[in-house]
């Protein structure tokens, strides 16, 4: 039931108020006080006020965020004193979808034993109502934007002289604006009016999405653009002459600005050499983890890590927060900017190495896997197996993963070099195809 990202999918087939209530009764059952946000989707208000019935029927009390980005609920849950937080969000999927995301204290996503202990009793249906008199209370919590606010403030040293768009997506990220404004930024917003069917543009943030944004900033004389998905957990950028700045540069740039020696930043198995070689000019060093901001997050927590991140938008600053938190991120790439120069050029300045990426459409991903590990263990010492195959050769790396929620093996190598980057891929596809 629970995905590296909570509880998503279709609304009617995967998610239903039914199920909205069933959560809030399981969580209910271990949960005293609990934060509930929402983006906003159009069916986020029905699901939020499903989940409230099945936590306060549990016996649990209820801090109504409203509209609010993801970032906000997590955080919130430590600002309110309460055991647990719900995100009702698809995050950067299309509007039929929405879901349900689970946070701790520490702003930390549900861990794999917490959902494992939620799907238990939603399956043996064990969560039973609390007496009529034990009911859970709800609350409204209205200041919780401006909380995230003053903490952004705090985190972030004042910007002078710069101009900023931020595309908001019609999602819940438009507290970036305010926070940017608050710094000392000129802004302007883009698409800051909420409106779940997202109608300017789909909720993921990608160079391809992201046209509009590159368009109007390239016209103009902003320093650079923001770009957030439907719940602001994610931000991505463009320069300011419009050109879209790729994640694995996002990446190394906040791993560059947080890290010096002897740290260490949290990254997933996919993550580019050039974020290894950035960390290593300055005397740290990247570890990577299995793909998903969830993974991030656990390895983040442990207090040899500064940061983490991964180049799908997913910022993390555990002294912070263990939530990704796009606002954070956004007033951290203009005070960067502001520091340090033109975005452009910093992104010139980290350059890129070649990647070479493919999905190949499979019967059966778990058979076809097994078939490859024992071809790519014949052929190559220290396979990793932690997310996946992926072999580090030094100069180069690849990974082969089957796809969680599609019959597809998607394939990546990357090299230092363009043609070392081509043999390989063409070496590792070709195994590939053989088992097929």
């Amino acid at each position: 039931m629970f995905g590296t990202s909570g509880i998503r999918g279709p609304v009617g087939s995967v998610v239903t108020p039914e199920l909205a209530m069933a959560v809030g009764r399981a969580l209910g059952a271990e949960a005293s006080r609990v934060v509930v946000g929402r983006d906003p989707r159009a069916t986020g208000d029905a699901l939020a006020r499903a989940l409230a019935a099945g936590l306060t029927a549990a016996g649990a009390d209820v801090v109504r965020l409203g509209l609010a980005a993801t970032p906000t609920v997590a955080r919130s849950v430590a600002w309110r004193d309460a055991d647990a937080g719900v995100s009702i969000t698809a995050s950067h999927n299309p509007p039929p979808d929405n879901g349900l995301k689970l946070w701790q204290p520490d702003g930390q996503a549900f861990d794999a034993a917490r959902q494992a202990t939620i799907e238990a009793r939603l399956e043996a249906q064990t969560a039973a109502s609390a007496p009529w008199d034990a009911w859970g209370g709800v609350e409204d919590w209205p200041g919780a934007r401006a909380r995230h606010v003053e903490a952004i403030l705090d985190a972030v040293e004042p910007v002078d002289d710069l101009t900023v768009v931020v595309d908001v997506g019609n999602g819940a990220g438009a507290l970036t604006v305010e926070a940017l404004d608050r710094l000392g930024a000129s802004v302007v917003a883009l698409n800051a009016q909420p409106d779940g069917h997202f109608p300017a543009r789909s909720s993921e943030p990608t160079e391809a999405s992201l046209s509009t944004l590159s368009r109007f900033v390239a016209a103009g004389d902003a320093d650079l653009g923001l770009a957030h998905d439907g719940d602001a957990d994610r931000l991505m950028a463009v320069t300011g002459d419009g050109a879209f700045v790729p994640g694995d540069v996002l990446l190394a740039l906040f791993a560059r600005l947080a890290a010096g020696r002897g740290d260490r930043v949290a990254a997933p198995l996919n993550t580019s050499l050039l974020v290894d070689d950035v960390l290593a000019e300055v005397g740290a060093d990247l570890v990577r983890t299995r793909v998903g901001d969830v993974y991030v997050a656990e390895r983040a927590a442990e207090p040899d890590v500064v940061f983490g991140g991964e180049m799908s938008g997913a910022w993390i600053w555990p002294a912070e927060t263990l939530c990704p938190d796009g606002p954070l991120a956004a007033a951290r790439l203009v005070s960067l900017v502001d520091e340090r120069g033109p975005l452009a050029d910093q992104v010139a300045a980290i350059g890129r190495y070649p990647t070479r990426r493919r999905a190949v459409e499979v019967d059966d991903p778990s058979a076809v896997m097994a078939r490859l590990e024992a071809r790519v263990d014949e052929r190559y010492d220290d396979v990793e197996t932690l997310d996946g195959l992926r072999v580090d050769l030094g100069d180069a790396w690849f990974l082969v993963r089957a796809s969680g929620t599609q019959p597809l093996v998607r394939v990546t190598a990357e090299a230092r070099d363009a043609a070392r980057a081509d043999a390989l891929f063409e070496t590792v596809t070709g195994l590939l195809d053989d088992v097929r």
